[in-house]
This record gives C-alpha cells, structure tokens and sequence, in this order.
C-alpha cells in the first residue's frame, strides 16, 4: 500500500513537473513584450509563481516614458486595492488571537461609526466591512478620502451621508470607505498603525524586503516605476499620490518578486516556512464566498464560469473547472492583477504604470499555457473590447456637443465667489481672483481648478493638475427665481471619483 502512495506521488509531481517543461518561455516572452506595446502602455513587471516558486520574472516597457531605464523583477508599483488581501490577513491573525470576532460589531471598537440607517450601524460588523455588503454604492465615498489630508476617523465621521444604493447585505457595492474602517478597527485594537501590523505581521515573516507601505522610503528603496496618465492619448507622467493614512484600502508598493512570496504564502494556507501565520480556519472563511457577482448563465463563457463572488479580500470564482482567487488594483497611473489557481499551486502577478493595461490578457494567456489549455490571444480580443468601450464612451463629447455658446452668466462673476458646504466632505471656495473665478477644496488642495465660462451658470473646471481618474468637467451654480445662488451642481463625468455626491450648498 505504502508503494502504491508513494507511485502515486512520484507520478503526480512528475506530471506537474512535465507541465511546468512544456510551458515555452521564450513564447511567453515575446507574447508578454507585444502586449505591451499593442496596448501603449509605458511599462509593466509580470511574475509567475508554481510549486512554491517564483518560475518567471520580468519587466517590459520603461519606468517613466522619455526615458530609458526598464523595470524588472524587483521594481516597485503601487498595488492599491491589492492591498486588501493584507488587511483581511491582519484581521484574521487578530481573530486567532482573540482580540476580536468576525461578527463583532464596528461600534464596539469604533463608537461614532454610523451610517445611513441606525440599525444599519449597530449591526454592521467586522465581516461586513470586508466583503461589500453594507449596502453603499461601488466606489460611494472615495471623494471623502481621494488625496485627502483627512485622517482616517475623520473620514469615518462623514460615512453617515453617504446614500445608499442596496439594502444592507443584499448587494454588492465596492467600498474603499469599508476598508479604511477596517484599518481604524486594527489601530483600535492592537494600538499600532495598520502600516505597523503589516511590516511584523506579514512583510517581515514572508520575506517581502522591498515592499513599502510609505512614499517616504520609495527613494530609499530605488528602481521604481513612474505612474502615467492618460492626455489627449498620450501616457503623462503624475506623481506619486500618499495612500499612507489609508493603507488598508490600497497603500503598499511592491514587486512582482515580492508579490510572488505572497501568492505562494497564501497557496500554502498561510504557512511561511516554519511559521503558520493563518490557521485553516482562518484561510477558509477569507476564501468562502460571502457577497456574489451576477453570472449571465444564459450566455456561454470561455473560463467556463458559472459563481463569482467576494471572500474577504479577495474576488472568487470557477475556472475552467477549478477555483481561481485574484484581485485588482487601480491607482493613480497604475494598474495591478493578482490571481491564483490554488489547485494547481498556480499564480500569476502583473504590475503596470499606466491607466489602459493589459492586466487580464496577459494573465490569462499565462495561466492559459501553464494548464495546458487552448492557445487563444487574449490580447488582441480584449484590446479590441478596449478600443470599442471607448469609442462607444460619448459622455464627454455628449457634453460638448450640448455647449451653447454666445451665452453669459445670469449675475456679474465677483457675486459667484462664496464658501460652499458639503456635509460629506466640508468647505468648498470660489474665489475670485482676476477677474478670474478659482475653486479649491479645503481638504484636497490638489483638486484645485480654474473656472472658464462654459454656458449660462455652468463652468468647465480647468484642473490645476492633471488626474488620472477623471478630465472634463463642468459646475453648476444653483439659484433661486430671484437669482440667489444657493449651491453647486458637479458634472465630472468618470468612473470612479464621484463629485455629484457632493451636493454643496452656499454658507457664504
């Protein structure tokens, strides 16, 4: 019997070892090296994990367009909401402690933590913060905390004017908000920094010596990528946004060598050498499905899925008959994927500096080869999807195309010059300067813009900065029939920073 065990094993890793051989590298290469340069995008770092190792590693493109340098390996990208994975691991090492339950409630830790409905705010709980399901509106908040100088419990305190767009626990609605709650909740109850627990907690056992959770050590650290946006279709570099404060939303920069350990951490059910750092039950509940995506079951699928859904930190799903845990991340002038095939000791990392990446193709074209499945380029398939979403976006030409000029101002510009409040956010100031009016943001100097005349009361804000998230957009000046303006109306159209929530009204 003993034999027979034994020639099953021998023949099992001869099989994975057979199938790692026939993977051909070179192809890979050249595949990965095209796809960028299909897409335009400045640059990007791809790293392969099988069997506990790292079986490929390499960068393309340049760090920063303009100039020659190219990453590698070791290069350092943002992982924004990759990020979250982090900080469900914290909170389950804070389980096994027991310094707190996963059906705790949000208010025994944070006592202000409130809502849009009473009962919504008693019962939430730690479980509910990680998995999208409180009932707000996908992105709902993120111009609270956007590059903010907001601290975290300052944020939270604003939580409570955000509407809703499900009711609680039936639906899902992707929440940064959630998770900077979550890092409070951390800080609460181990009196360190969410940045503190990562660096011992998980950074330093897995051996991940080059991730960072703090702008203030990527120079120290050297060889990292410049983030891009996108202007009149060409990569811009930006800077560098501080997600520090909120970290556990998305704060850490990292390798895709580095994030190579972390994906083999996690396939080896939180075990890092001779260290368990999650306990079985602790890897079951962050990958049991807790919140669900819709499945068009009337429509065949390529990845022949049939449940999506959302662990605690992780999205989930079937794939081609196996499980597949991943995640994305979207920064400023930087897009990152993770994604595991658990079974098959199988991962995949890709780290981008730029805003149109081609993340998903390569990943699957990757995972594709590795599983032995039909060859199919996905880059080309979904590059033309890109370019048909964006030709089919018409919100900005729309706009435009509505512009009725040779019209003025109901009132002279000095008297639209005023202090504007939004419970959500706080002030917001028209001056007028120059005969020119200029709009700042008390807690975002770096939304700051310029206002040009668009048609009637309405202005196109002319951005002091260029952002990555959005471009075009226009204010509005709300007034009564006797022409006093009592607030403003924002129109940035875009998918993910959403200033309608705003809704300031004039204090002054």
């Amino acid at each position: 019997m003993k034999r027979l065990t034994l020639l099953i094993i021998l023949g099992f890793l001869s099989g994975l070892i057979a199938q790692s051989q026939s993977v051909d590298f070179k192809k890979l290469d050249a595949y990965f090296e095209k796809a960028v340069a299909d897409w335009g995008i400045p640059g990007m770092s791809i790293g392969i994990v099988q069997d506990g190792e790292i079986v490929f590693s390499k960068g393309y493109g340049v760090l920063e367009v303009g100039k020659p340098n190219k990453p590698d390996g070791n290069t350092l990208y943002a992982i924004a909401s990759n990020s979250k994975a982090f900080t469900s691991a914290i909170i389950a090492m804070l389980v096994q402690e027991g310094k707190l339950s996963w059906d705790d409630k949000v208010q025994k830790y944070i006592p202000d933590f409130e809502l849009y409905d009473s009962f919504v705010s008693r019962e939430t709980t730690i479980k509910d913060l990680l998995c999208h399901r409180v009932g707000l509106g996908t992105f709902s908040g993120d111009l609270i905390w956007y590059k903010s100088d907001l601290n975290s419990a300052e944020i939270i305190k604003r939580l409570k004017y955000l509407e809703p767009q499900f009711n609680f626990r039936d639906g899902f609605g992707y929440s940064n908000v959630m998770y900077i709650t979550a890092g409070e909740v951390i800080k609460k109850v181990t009196g360190k920094t969410w940045g503190e627990n990562l660096q011992e907690r998980i950074l330093d056992p897995v051996k991940m010596n080059r991730t960072i959770f703090s702008l203030s050590k990527i120079n120290e650290k050297g060889n990292f990528a410049t983030p891009h946006a996108i202007e009149n279709d060409k990569n811009i570099p930006i800077e560098y946004v501080n997600w520090e404060e909120v970290g556990a939303v998305g704060g850490i920069i990292s390798s895709v060598n580095d994030m190579g350990k972390w994906m083999i951490f996690n396939m080896n059910n939180g075990i890092t050498g001779t260290d368990t750092l999650l306990t079985p039950s602790s890897r079951n509940i962050l990958w049991k499905m807790h919140n669900t995506y819709n499945v068009d079951f009337t429509k065949p699928n390529s990845n022949k899925t049939h449940f999506r859904g959302y662990g605690l930190g992780w999205g989930l799903e079937d794939f081609q008959g196996k499980m597949k845990v991943s995640h994305s991340g979207g920064y400023d002038g930087m897009i990152s994927l993770v994604t595991m095939i658990p079974d098959e000791k199988l991962g995949v990392v890709v780290l981008t500096n730029g805003m149109n990446p081609p993340t998903t193709a390569v990943t699957n074209y990757a995972i594709n080869a590795f599983l032995g499945l039909e060859e199919k380029d996905w880059s080309a398939e979904m590059l033309e999807q890109s370019k048909k979403r964006k030709a089919e976006d018409k919100r900005i030409a729309d706009r435009e195309a509505k512009r009725i000029t040779g019209t003025n101002p109901s009132l002279p510009i000095e008297k639209y010059a005023g202090v504007y409040y939004a419970p959500v956010y706080g002030n917001i100031e028209v001056k007028h300067e120059n005969e020119t009016l200029h709009l700042t943001f008390e807690h975002t100097p770096e939304l700051a813009a310029t206002l040009e005349h668009w048609h009637y009361d309405v202005w196109k804000l002319k951005w002091d900065k260029t952002h990555a998230w959005f471009s075009f957009g226009t204010i509005q000046f709300k007034m009564t029939n006797n022409l006093n303006i009592t607030g403003l109306e924002f129109d940035v159209p875009n998918d993910d920073i959403f200033f309608e929530e705003l809704n300031p009204v004039r204090t002054k």
